[in-house]
């Protein structure tokens, strides 16, 4: 097995472990870590398979923007003294061995791809981001301001939802 096939595969598994532990982990902001690692391994996949320009929408728009957008909803959500102490408590090393590993393991895989052993997976390119912009603001505009307007909807929802000094007075 070549080193690419190793890298997709190995990608993929990271992939797959952090997406469960998303689904089955109880702290919302640890969720969201695993969320964030799990992303960024899918942009993985994407500059193994030739697509570096999808790779890089996966860690600029998903990754980066919309992730610090539930990571806000999250704080703006004040979830209390008891979130507070658990944070606390997690911030103990053997909370960190897991998600070190996994993302240590993406870094070792970026690099030998990266060192030049295998060059074909990471010149292909047939997307640009031109053709990119033409789709999303021409036959699918209505949609992109749909997300973008559903999204607002829901971090003002959050703030109001996260606000204590209306509830106790």
């Amino acid at each position: 097995m070549d080193v690419s096939a190793w890298a997709f595969y190995a990608a993929s598994a990271v992939a797959v472990f952090s997406t469960l532990r998303v689904i089955t982990g109880s702290n919302p902001v640890h969720a969201l870590l695993y969320l964030v690692l799990s992303l960024i391994s899918v942009a993985m996949v994407f500059f193994n398979v030739g697509a570096p320009f999808a790779g890089a929408l996966e860690v600029i728009v998903y990754a980066g923007a919309i992730m610090v957008l539930f990571v806000f909803v999250v704080m703006m959500l004040n979830l209390g003294k008891n979130i507070i102490d658990q944070e606390r408590l997690d911030l103990k090393l053997k909370y960190w061995i897991g998600p070190t590993l996994l993302a240590g393991a993406l870094l070792v895989m970026l690099l030998m791809l990266l060192s030049g052993q295998e060059p074909h997976a990471m010149v292909r390119s047939d997307v640009s981001a031109q053709s990119v912009g033409k789709v999303l603001f021409g036959p699918y505009v209505l949609a992109v301001e749909l997300a973008s307007m559903l999204l607002l909807a829901a971090m003002v929802a959050a703030w109001h939802l996260g606000r204590t000094e209306d509830r106790e007075e």
